[in-house]
């Protein structure tokens, strides 16, 4: 396992992190330590969670995510750990979230004394919105439209509140999730005029099937000295291949089909078998592909990956071993070039 800083922060974090948005819904208590265990016993000393979890988010669950992480991280040594959180934004509902979340400085203050006692910690290591408080298209909608522009908390008090929680010892670093270019710019620049805590990481989708990434954040990130967190390395388990082979197999697509409108956009599915046959051909599975070519991209600071059973876990943390030849990278290119980011 190797170790990268985060950006402008001092830590440095496994190039694999353990999601656990399973935690709570797919996965019970015993099988979250469990999971945790096993990225421990592989190097994996770096930890994402969210007040939001588990997903499908619901009022009966949300909560429950950080409290199987909080039960071990008690009976862990702190300080050899990285734990990241984030605060939910607004504008999708959740009104069971203090009343329906927003990111101003009362909730931001609310949100972290709730993820800290679920945590059973004194702080969190990175701190992060979990998306925009402001408008912006994300999750699969790609054009801005400033039609749906509304209410939004200045981003100067956003980071003065999260600034506050840095100089209370709650906080150590903070990051945003689900960001444009604008937003990381914004941020920092704020952060440089008012002399406040600036952002370190941005937290976004990231995959063979979704490299938008590269087209504007890759720039803005490399001169704001902000790493990149990539969640959905394996595009919500389609690059693990199993849906190729049984479209109704058991997996989050088919347990929340609410959630992969985005990968029944056109030619998904040829994408899928160009980079399968990759794969193939190589002696590799298309999840073993998927996250050594996340894994190896300059701008990526470490990889986000999630399992509902420890041999998918054990499969995607035995998948830093694998190298991608330059042909291997060309061949993934040339895949890109005819399917540019079907499922963005």
């Amino acid at each position: 396992m190797k170790y990268n800083q985060l950006g402008s922060s001092d830590l440095n974090v496994s190039e694999i992190c353990l999601g656990t948005m399973t935690f709570g819904e797919q996965n019970t208590e015993d099988d979250a330590h469990a999971q945790l265990d096993m990225a421990m016993d592989y190097g994996v000393t770096f930890i994402d969670t969210a007040e939001m979890y588990p997903v499908a988010p619901r009022a009966e669950t949300q909560g429950l995510t950080e409290k199987y992480v909080g039960t071990w991280l008690k009976n862990q040594q702190r300080d050899k750990l990285i734990i990241a959180t984030k605060i939910t934004g607004p504008s999708r509902g959740f009104e069971w979230i203090r009343g329906g979340p927003r990111v101003t400085a009362e909730h931001i203050n609310v949100a972290i004394d709730g993820s800290l006692k679920r945590l059973q910690t004194d702080y969190v290591d990175l701190y992060q919105i979990h998306w925009p408080d402001r408008y912006v298209p994300m999750f699969g909608s790609t054009s801005y439209d400033a039609n749906h522009e509304h209410d939004t908390t200045p981003i100067k008090e956003q980071l003065q509140a999260l600034s506050a929680l840095v100089d209370a010892g709650k906080v150590r670093y903070i990051g945003l999730s689900n960001e444009t270019p604008y937003g990381v710019s914004a941020f920092n620049q704020c952060a440089k005029e008012l002399g406040l805590s600036g952002v370190v990481s941005v937290q976004n989708a990231y995959h063979l099937l979704n490299r938008t990434f590269e087209a504007g954040l890759a720039e803005t990130c490399r001169h704001e000295d902000v790493g990149l967190l990539a969640y959905s390395p394996l595009a919500f388990g389609h690059l693990s291949g199993k849906y190729l082979k049984n479209p109704q197999t058991k997996g989050r697509v088919t347990q929340f089909p609410q959630f992969t409108q985005r990968y029944s956009k056109i030619n998904v599915p040829e994408a899928l078998q160009a980079y399968a046959n990759v794969a193939e051909d190589i002696g590799l599975t298309l999840t073993q592909l998927a996250l050594a070519f996340v894994r190896s991209r300059w701008f990526v600071t470490s990889t986000i990956i999630g399992a509902t059973n420890l041999e998918q876990l054990k499969e995607n943390l035995a998948s830093t071993e694998v190298l991608l030849s330059e042909e291997v990278v060309q061949q993934i290119e040339e895949i890109h070039q005819q399917y540019p980011n079907p499922a963005p």
